[in-house]
């Protein structure tokens, strides 16, 4: 007779969570996995793939326009939110039916409902006790608020995809990549935006030169970024929204979207109870292997808190399934993680940071270009290129690649695998350029 109904436990259908229970049942576990919400998770309904939409929506903007300088003669053109919001609910229900299936096929048996740990082994969802000999936390994060007057007036970036209508006028709170992105996006279908950061520079934590050029980049296209500033309240009046900033002003506005962070999705699912070791933003701790303070209780992506990103949280869990059920014990290495920050242009960015570089080998070497891309001679948009390495002097390894520029995102998916690789500024050199593009500047700095 089995100790356990099942071998794994995962609490979470996000994309780390599926990954691993399908990795799982693969090698031949009994697998069970549980959901509140929609399967497939915060990337597949309420970030990457519905924030990618929205992109690529707001950008026809910026093409229609730019097909004037190539001898298009468009005359008339509208937009649609609803048409919009309608077929990114239609393609979003066919993905998670996908994900679902994925599940069902690999032998893995879903709950639906809220769960709560009860012990280190079982899990109570609606009236079923579920018992695991392993329980694996993949509960992903959540977006903060903040505690002021009329917050709840305002949005979080959960929100965003399934407004109503189009707000004419925005209020987007935050600096980081995801404000950042939902002010172009915005911007690009044709609302007015305000941009609110209370630090001196959007994008903390990125190369400094990318920090101030995608802030120039941003300010170029018409959004409004006023740095040093937060809102200290909100209210309502007849027919908008009124934001009081910290340095006195007003703004009116038809939404306001908070997008200041986020924090691990760990609260009311027992871990406090059981005792399991948390920091001080409610990330799980674990170890190298993923192990949190209880001994078979695992956490991997969002809710751990380390790198926030889908593709990490996708290798974690199955680096996790491997080791427990395949006899293959696996680690995540976690340098050189491409990423990519889709703003317009966007950004792409491997490796580490000029500031991160010099202070961690000291003797460096950094090559940079800016420049007009071809394609905006003829459009008249003015927009610029950036290219940046950053190389260590006495092995010249290539230590971190920094891009600002359309398809910036594609190109640093390549770029990821000559870090990774080890490649050096000679090899790069070494490399013939594509020619006319913007990634042969890559190449073609010596």
């Amino acid at each position: 007779m089995e100790l356990f109904d099942y071998d794994l436990l995962v609490l979470g259908a996000g994309s780390g969570g599926v990954a691993c229970a399908r990795r799982a049942a693969s090698h031949g576990a009994r697998v069970a996995i549980v959901e509140e919400a929609e399967i497939g998770g915060t990337c597949v309904h309420r970030g990457c793939i519905p924030k990618k939409f929205l992109v690529y929506a707001s950008h026809f903007a910026h093409d229609l326009c730019d097909s004037k300088g190539y001898g298009w003669n468009i005359k008339e053109y509208s937009f649609s939110w609803s048409d919009l919001v309608s077929t990114k609910s239609l393609e979003l229900q066919r993905l998670e039916g996908i994900y679902r299936s994925l599940l069902l096929d690999s032998g893995v048996k879903i709950f639906q409902g809220h769960g709560h740990l009860q012990t280190n082994t079982t899990l109570k969802v609606n009236s079923d006790t579920i018992s695991a000999e392993n329980i694996l936390l993949a509960t992903g994060g959540w977006p903060t608020m903040p505690n002021i007057d009329g917050i709840h007036l305002a949005i979080n970036s959960n929100d965003v995809f399934d407004l109503p209508s189009k707000p004419d006028r925005i209020v987007v709170v935050g600096g980081g990549y995801i404000a950042c992105e939902l002010a172009a996006v915005f911007n690009g279908l044709g609302s007015e935006v305000t941009q609110l950061y209370r630090s001196e520079m959007i994008l903390r934590g990125f190369d400094d030169e990318i920090r101030k050029n995608a802030y120039q980049e941003m300010v170029k296209s018409g959004i409004d970024i006023r740095l040093g500033q937060n809102v200290a309240s909100l209210s309502e009046t007849p027919g908008s929204l009124s934001v009081n900033t910290t340095s006195g002003g007003k703004i009116s506005a038809d939404q306001v979207l908070f997008a200041i962070g986020r924090k691990p999705n760990t609260s009311n699912i027992g871990l406090l109870e059981l005792g399991v070791s948390l920091n001080d933003n409610g990330a799980v701790n674990v170890n190298e292997d993923f192990r949190s303070s209880i001994s078979n209780i695992y956490a991997i992506g969002d809710c751990t808190d380390r790198l926030n990103l889908t593709p990490v949280a996708i290798h974690e869990g199955r680096c996790l399934a491997e080791t427990l059920f395949n006899s293959n014990p696996q680690f995540v290495d976690y340098r050189n993680v491409p990423t990519a920050i889709f703003t317009q242009p966007e950004i792409g960015i491997v490796g580490l940071s000029e500031e991160q570089a010099r202070k961690e080998f000291g003797n460096i070497k950094v090559f940079k270009a800016h420049f007009r891309p071809l394609k905006h001679t003829l459009t008249g948009r003015e927009t610029k290129v950036f290219v940046k390495l950053v190389v260590d002097v006495k092995t010249d390894r290539v230590l971190g690649c920094h891009m600002i520029g359309d398809s910036s995102s594609e190109i640093v998916q390549a770029l990821g695998v000559a870090l990774q690789a080890g490649a050096t500024k000679a090899q790069f050199d070494q490399t013939m350029a594509v020619h006319p593009t913007s990634a042969e500047e890559l190449v073609t700095m010596y």
